[in-house]
C-alpha cells in the first residue's frame, strides 16, 4: 500500500457541501479517474481516506488536506492531475504528496488552525480603534461562552481563552476583520463559531450570523 496526501480548496457554492457529502465526492472522483484506492478489512469495507480536520458548513478554505492509501504506487504529480480532472467548480488541488513511513495520520498531528473572519459592525472603524478592543478582548482572564454539549443536548458555559493561541483585530470599512491562530484538532479544539459569539458579546453587537464570512488559511501539524 502507499499513502498520500492532496492540499485542495473549498470555495465558492460547494463550501455548503456537507463534510460526508464531500468525502462521497472525492470517492466518485478517484472511482472515476481510475485510482485503485487500498479498503479497510471486515463486513463493512471502505476506501481508506480521510481528511486531516472536517470543515464546518458554510466555511471556504484554502488550506484543507485529504489522506488516502492506495494498492499501487503512483508518481504523485500524476495523482494530482488525475484528480483535478475530476474535481467540480471550487475545489481546486493545490498539490500532491507521497506519506511514505508517516505511522500518524494528519487528523492526530493537527494541533491548530489558522482562520480569517469577517465580522460586520454597522459603522466605519479606526486602526487604533481595534488595536484596543482586541488587547482588551484579550487581557480577559477568561473568555466564557455558551457551548451545546453533543450527547445530552444541553448547553455549558465553557472558557475558551487558552484555545486562542493568538489573534488580531484589523479595520475593514464597516467590517472587522479578525486573523485567529486557534487550537485544533483531537487534544483541544475551538470552534470559529464560539469566538465570533464571544467576540460579539464582547463588543456589544447583535449579529446576523448569515452576514459573518469564516475561511480556515491553514491547518498546522506536529
Amino acid at each position: 500500500m502507499s499513502q498520500y496526501a492532496i492540499k485542495f480548496s473549498k470555495e465558492g457554492y460547494i463550501c455548503y457541501t456537507s463534510h460526508l457529502d464531500l468525502l462521497r465526492l472525492f470517492k466518485r472522483a478517484f472511482k472515476k479517474a481510475g485510482i485503485r484506492l487500498s479498503y479497510s478489512q471486515g463486513f463493512n469495507p471502505h476506501p481508506k481516506m480521510g481528511f486531516a480536520q472536517p470543515l464546518s458548513l458554510g466555511y471556504v478554505s484554502v488550506g484543507e488536506y485529504l489522506e488516502f492509501e492506495t494498492d499501487k504506487a503512483y508518481d504523485p504529480g500524476e495523482l494530482k492531475d488525475l484528480i483535478s480532472a475530476q474535481m467540480p467548480e471550487g475545489i481546486r488541488i493545490f498539490s500532491c504528496e507521497s506519506m511514505g513511513g508517516q505511522k500518524r495520520s494528519l487528523a492526530s498531528r493537527n494541533h491548530a488552525a489558522e482562520y480569517i473572519i469577517g465580522m460586520p459592525m454597522g459603522r466605519e472603524l479606526g486602526r487604533e480603534e481595534v488595536e484596543t478592543l482586541c488587547c482588551d478582548f484579550l487581557a480577559q482572564e477568561s473568555i466564557l461562552v455558551l457551548k451545546k454539549q453533543k450527547k445530552s443536548g444541553k448547553t455549558k458555559e465553557v472558557d475558551i481563552r487558552g484555545k486562542i493561541q493568538s489573534l488580531n483585530f484589523l479595520a475593514a470599512g464597516e467590517n472587522l476583520l479578525i486573523t485567529g491562530l486557534l487550537d485544533s484538532g483531537s487534544q483541544s479544539n475551538l470552534s470559529p463559531e464560539l469566538l465570533i459569539a464571544a467576540i460579539a458579546t464582547f463588543l456589544g453587537v447583535s449579529l446576523d450570523r448569515s452576514e459573518v464570512g469564516v475561511m480556515r488559511t491553514k491547518l498546522f501539524f506536529e
